[in-house]
Parts: C-alpha cells; structure tokens; sequence
C-alpha cells in the first residue's frame, strides 16, 4: 500500500512564522492545475502497481481549488492509480473557505477527511499570526463541516507563541475538546529563517520565543488530552481512539508515498526526490512533458538513523528486534546499548525490545534520536545492513 501527497502552492496571504512553499498571486492556478494533471500521467509508474490507500491534499490552501479543479484531480488519480475503496482522502482547508456548498462539492468528488488549519480560536492569536481568518470562522467552520456530515477532521493549534498564557493555553484545548473533534495537530510556534516572524524578531518588533514556556505547555498539553481520552501517538499528534490520521501514520511507518506538485517529495524505499520550490519552473518543465526531480539514494547508515528518528517519534516507539531484522543484530545490539544512558534518566521506556519516549523524553525527542544515530566509525562490523 501506498500513499499519494499533492502540494497545492497558492494562499490568500503568507502567515507570518510559514516557511513552506506557496504563492500568494493565484493568476497561474489555472496553468498549474494543467500541469499538476499531467504530471499525475508522468508519474503514474513511480508507485508501479501498488494500491493506494490514502491521498493528502496540502499546501498552500487546497481548499483553494474550486470544486471542478479538484473534482478533476480526484478523477484523475482515480484513473491512472489503483486507489483503495477505503481510501482516506484528506483536504486541508483554511475557516475562511469553509461553506455548505463547497462542503457537499468536497464530498461528491471523494474527500472523507478534513484538515482544518484553524492554529488558534482567539482573535488576538490570529491577528499576530497574520491568518487569513478571523475567530468566529474558526469556530464556525468546525459547526458547519460536523453538520455537512464529515466526523473526520483534524484541526491544528499553536502553541509556545510570545505572550500566551497557560490559561489562554488551555482555552484553546478545551475548546477543540469540547466540539468533539477527533484528531489534533498541536505545534510549538518555530522561528524558520528567512519568514516574516524570523525578520520582525531580528529587528526587536516582536518578542522571541521562550523555550520554557513551551515546554511547560507541551507538558500541559499532553496532561489535558490524555484526561480527555486523547492517543498520543506521535510527538505532535494526538487522536481519539480509531481516529489516527492514516497517511501521516504511513510516513512514520516508512510506507512509499508518491509527491505531487511544486516542492512535492516522493519516497520508494530506495530514494527521496523532490520537485523544484518554483511554480513556474514546474508547470513549464511539466507541460513539456519533463520530470525534473532532484534526487538523493539512501545509504543504509540514512535508513537506519532515519527510522530512529521517525520511530521514536511514536507511540509505537523503536523496536530492536525490527533493527536486527533490517540491518543486523550487531547493530541492534550496539543500538540497546547507547539507550541505556536514556533508560536510567527517565527519559526513554523500554517494554520488552521497544523503547519508547517517556512524558518528560517527548520534550527532548528531536536531541535523543540525534545521539543516538550511528556515524561510520560506529558501525559494529561487516556486512551490517541486509
């Protein structure tokens, strides 16, 4: 099984911590459709003959698209992939495009899932992010898809910005607790190079980050959702029983995914390649009938510090018995090892030969995994990797 992942590259206005590739002139949204069709038809051979169970619309705003460009699009993955008849069709959509009408239109060309970009239900928030929707759409939008029948959506919530409050904090969760939404995507506000946040903290306009304050309120994050009988099963991501999102999961499993679109990445197993951050360049390339993907071979020492990091993003955690099966018992070995260190501080678990992240671990993920990858020099012997 597989997955299929399209970037839709165009937004009303840049929100001021984004660092993902998008437009704000939709004047060739027209032409990139075009181009986006055809290189479904250029890349049909890239999963070979793999079913297809979930398609992810991001961006960008896909929500965007009018209802016969997506309706195009959907027909056309349809007709060159073997799509799944339980697929789980994502679309990512902003308040502000959120209506009945474009709802229904959404659910006749296929989309079941929602993914809701709603960061915050308070004015103040949306203002100093520079969202293109104010608080009310935030929380009518939510109303308005559960009564156009969709049950499966996720929102996203920021968190850690300059001046929120722990109390203000909570507000946002409970919130979202109390509409019942079934799955939540909660990040820490990060300052990315070259964004507007980045250039107004530089120039003292706004106040930096805390990394206090948002580990304080990961912490309470994690404390609220689990009393409200929310799975933490990734560092970010946080769902009520069943309602897992199934294409993000599949990246985390290592799953192959096909990548659509400007600054699209495509994964096989093997490679990662990636498409050009630059509309013009894509739609051109593409309408000439050009595949133009930069392109990078995995080495075995990339797999494997790859699935370290990735699994112990997760529930699930690393599995040692999954590291001596992929790259040799050896490596597990020496693996175990280097986690004890984690496993006597409290911050990693372990349950027979999986290691998870503790409560307090989750907070220091992204450092953990990194002392715990391999560099040549480590390898334990040869041949280490099947």
């Amino acid at each position: 099984m597989a997955g299929i992942y399209l970037h839709i590259p165009f937004c009303k206005q840049a929100c001021h911590y984004c660092n993902f590739h998008f437009s704000t002139s939709l004047q060739r949204k027209n032409d990139f459709v075009m181009a986006l069709l055809k290189e479904i038809e250029l890349r049909k051979k890239y999963i070979g003959t793999e079913r297809v169970e979930t398609v992810y619309f991001g961006g960008g705003t896909p929500s965007l698209l009018t209802g016969e460009e997506l309706d195009r699009i959907v027909c056309e993955l349809r007709r060159t992939f073997s799509i799944d008849g339980q697929a789980e069709i994502t679309l990512e959509a902003n308040p502000d495009d959120i209506r009945a009408v474009k709802l229904n239109v959404w659910k006749v060309s296929g989309i079941n899932r929602l993914s809701i970009g709603v960061q915050s239900f308070f004015e103040e928030d949306l203002e100093w992010m520079n969202r293109a929707h104010n608080a009310g759409q935030a929380l009518n939008s939510i109303r308005l898809a559960q009564e156009e029948g969709f049950s499966d959506i996720s929102i996203d919530l920021i968190y850690g910005t300059p001046g929120l409050t722990d109390s203000h904090w909570e507000k946002n969760v409970r919130q979202a607790v109390s509409m019942n939404i079934p799955h939540l995507s909660c990040y820490a506000l990060t300052v990315e190079p070259r964004t507007a946040l980045d250039k107004m903290i530089r120039k003292r306009k706004v106040s930096p980050t805390d990394p206090d304050d948002q580990a304080r309120q990961f912490l309470l994050l994690m404390g609220w959702l689990e009393e409200a009988g929310y799975e933490h099963y990734e560092i970010s991501n946080f769902a009520l029983p069943g309602k897992r999102s199934r294409h993000n999961s599949a990246y985390w499993q290592g799953k192959k995914y096909l990548g659509l679109g400007p600054s699209a990445h495509s994964y096989n197993s093997e490679s990662r390649e990636w498409n050009p951050s630059h509309n013009g360049q894509y739609i051109e390339a593409v309408m000439k009938g050009l595949l133009m993907p930069e392109k990078e071979v995995l080495t075995s020492l990339q797999k494997l510090n790859e699935y370290i990091m990735i699994s112990l993003r997760t529930a699930e955690g690393l599995d040692l018995d999954h590291v001596s099966r992929r790259f040799g018992p050896e490596v597990s070995a020496s693996l175990g090892k280097k986690a004890i260190a984690y496993l006597d501080t409290g911050k990693l678990e372990r349950l027979g030969l999986r290691f998870t992240l503790s409560r307090e671990g989750r907070l220091l993920a992204d450092g953990i995994a990194a002392d715990l990858f391999f560099v040549e020099k480590e390898l334990p012997g040869e041949p280490l990797f099947r």
